[in-house]
């Protein structure tokens, strides 16, 4: 009689980053002071006209039943329209895919793509769920170290020294998750002109486009990058820009074949995604960007606000993100030493520690494929974010 589990789920790392905020809503629940900066949500309500398309989606029975597997033909056709507004990526409705989220896009673009023992370049620190749906699909992630003093920007030197002739994929985001490090755009086209001489087919991940703050840009590579030809595939979604992350709908858009694959995969995995959430979708899309224009002017002064606070730590070094939500710190200053009477070896050590002693919850950088690092989400209000770094300053100035 052989394992319950099967090989490949045993083998599968849990989401860290929705383990510790799993844990730190459960402390909350039981009364305790828990400041959270660990899941990437922002905490303002979805726009109201959004939440009101919903509402009146909801009284539609046509609403109640199943959409085409590929998604409602009105958000395919906004999604198109968004993609040329927002970053002049000209695609067509064919071309798109409405997907559970964000995260079940690049979980359905490996599978697509994917053989046994093709290997995806993942600059790392990475997003923790890009080398276990690498893991699903079969192939083998490949980890590309950025270094912290160059601000963790990907170069083309950091990938021509993990390329192989196995080498299918990379994987490329930028703003980054979790450091925040926006890639200049001359960079970006030079990266997408390595993918096309060396024949690697290229994910954008371009779920935090819109969250670029000073001078930093965003741009789409397979638009400043047009040798790439058909090898490239972009996921998105909902969830950052309008603050949607419980509504689920995110999608995928690549070279026709490729989507038409994806799409018979789907029709045998989650069918279509919910209707009303489909709904809602095509409003936020077909809407205007004033919420979102004023989500990351508060995102940019929490930015400044942590980054600063982190730096003033004795022990602590942050670089500044240029965009996204989340601050990604070296903590390895304080590994080691008396924090409250209790010593870590590791950061994975030290954010259990700091759990327990002081109420705040970190994701720890081990589950960045970067240890010795925190990572710290912004998005959660400005007193709470500065009341949990107010407590960590006063753990290390007392040890």
């Amino acid at each position: 009689m052989g394992s319950r589990i099967s090989d490949l789920v045993a083998g599968l790392a849990p989401s860290a980053t929705l383990a510790v905020d799993a844990k730190a809503k459960a402390l909350k629940a039981q009364g305790e002071p828990v400041i959270g900066y660990g899941a990437g949500e922002p905490d303002f309500p979805t726009p109201a006209p959004i939440v009101e398309a919903a509402a009146r989606a909801c009284a539609v029975i046509v609403n109640h039943k199943y959409t085409p597997t590929a998604g409602l033909p009105e958000l395919r056709e906004a999604i198109v329209a968004k993609s040329r507004r927002d970053s002049g990526l000209e695609v067509r409705a064919d071309q798109v895919l409405v997907t559970n989220g964000g995260k079940h896009a690049v979980a359905t673009a490996f599978v697509t793509l994917l053989d046994p023992g093709d290997e995806v370049l993942i600059p790392a620190p990475y997003w923790t769920t890009y080398p276990e749906s690498v893991y699903l699909a079969g192939g083998r992630p490949i980890p590309v170290p950025l270094r912290e003093d160059r601000g963790f920007r990907l170069t083309v030197e950091d990938l021509e020294r993990h390329r192989t002739p196995r080498t299918k994929v990379l994987v490329f985001v930028s703003p980054s998750n979790p450091t925040g490090a926006v890639v200049a755009p001359d960079e970006v086209a030079a990266i997408g002109a390595w993918a096309a001489e060396h024949g690697v087919w290229v994910l954008a991940d371009e779920i935090y486009e819109h969250l670029v703050y000073g001078s930093a840009r965003h741009v789409s590579l397979p638009v400043v990058a047009p040798e790439v030809g058909d090898r490239w595939v972009v996921v998105n979604g909902v969830a950052k820009t309008y603050a949607m992350t419980g509504w689920r709908v995110g999608w995928m858009i690549g070279p026709p074949d490729v989507m038409a694959a994806a799409v018979t995969y789907q029709s045998q995995t989650t069918s279509n995604i919910s209707n009303v959430s489909q709904r809602a979708a095509v409003a936020a899309l077909t809407g205007d960007l004033s919420a979102v224009a004023e989500m990351r002017a508060a995102f940019d002064r929490r930015r400044q606000t942590m980054t600063r606070m982190l730096n003033a730590i004795d022990g602590i070094t942050c670089v500044e993100p240029e965009g996204a939500f989340y601050c990604f710190p070296n903590v390895e200053g304080l590994l080691g030493r008396d924090l409250g009477g209790q010593r870590a070896a590791t950061s994975a050590e030290l954010a259990e520690l700091l759990l327990s002693a002081i109420k705040v919850a970190v994701v720890p950088g081990e589950a960045f494929g970067a240890p010795g690092h925190f990572r710290l989400s912004y998005a959660l209000g400005d007193d709470a974010l500065v009341e949990g770094l107010e407590r960590l300053g006063a753990l290390v100035a007392r040890s």
